[in-house]
């Protein structure tokens, strides 16, 4: 005689592996059942990945936000020149960490990553970008850096970017803060003079 009735017993309660287990019967059919076993473990596995997928979506705004502070850009951009001498062209807190675009001597490209709670280099690798001519000859009679850049823009809120603009006529360091309430706000910084305005592009 089939039954359509899903039976759940707590059958059984168990010490596994250092966790407690449950059995749950289920049943549809008389000859027709399935048993289920799951642990504590397998509850703290299923939260952890629920905290993975969390974190994999957010997206850069939220991975800087979620990011230790103490490491300011302009000292992630100091860190990073003393480990890859050349010219800071970016600095952004990505990712958990800075990452700073490095100009070489001889034309070659960085991304130098700083720890931003320690100042620590990460990790450092060579990328292959071709447009050294064109960012050197925006930086040309410059007397502002990236570093200097950031160092103004501080006085906005605390910076979370600094990138070199090299197109068209108004070129300088495009400067991101973000105020103690979370409002984000981009800003222009001069290449000779580095006064902070605000960037209009941004409006």
């Amino acid at each position: 005689m089939k039954r359509n009735i899903v039976i759940a017993v707590v059958t059984a309660a168990a010490l596994v592996g250092g966790g407690t287990a449950t059995a749950l019967a289920v049943g549809g059919d008389d000859d027709d059942s399935t048993s289920v076993t799951r642990t504590d473990d397998d509850r703290e596995d299923r939260g952890e990945d629920r905290s993975d997928d969390r974190d994999g979506d957010g997206d850069d705004d939220t991975a800087r936000a979620a990011a230790p502070g103490g490491v300011t850009a302009a000292e992630a951009i100091t860190a990073a020149l003393k480990h890859t001498p050349g010219t800071a062209v970016s600095a952004e807190l990505d990712d958990g960490s800075w990452e700073v675009d490095v100009l070489a001597e001889g034309g070659t490209w960085h991304t130098v990553r700083i720890a931003p709670d320690s100042g620590k280099v990460l990790g450092a690798q060579k990328d292959d970008e071709d447009d050294a001519a064109e960012v050197r000859a925006a930086l040309k009679g410059a007397s502002v850096t990236a570093e200097d850049a950031a160092k103004a823009a501080a006085a906005k809120g605390t910076v979370v970017s600094v990138d070199l603009d090299d197109d068209g006529d108004d070129r300088g360091w495009e400067a991101e803060t973000r105020a103690s309430g979370g409002d984000e706000q981009e800003w222009s910084v001069g290449l000779t003079t580095a006064s902070v305005t605000t960037d209009h592009d941004d409006d």
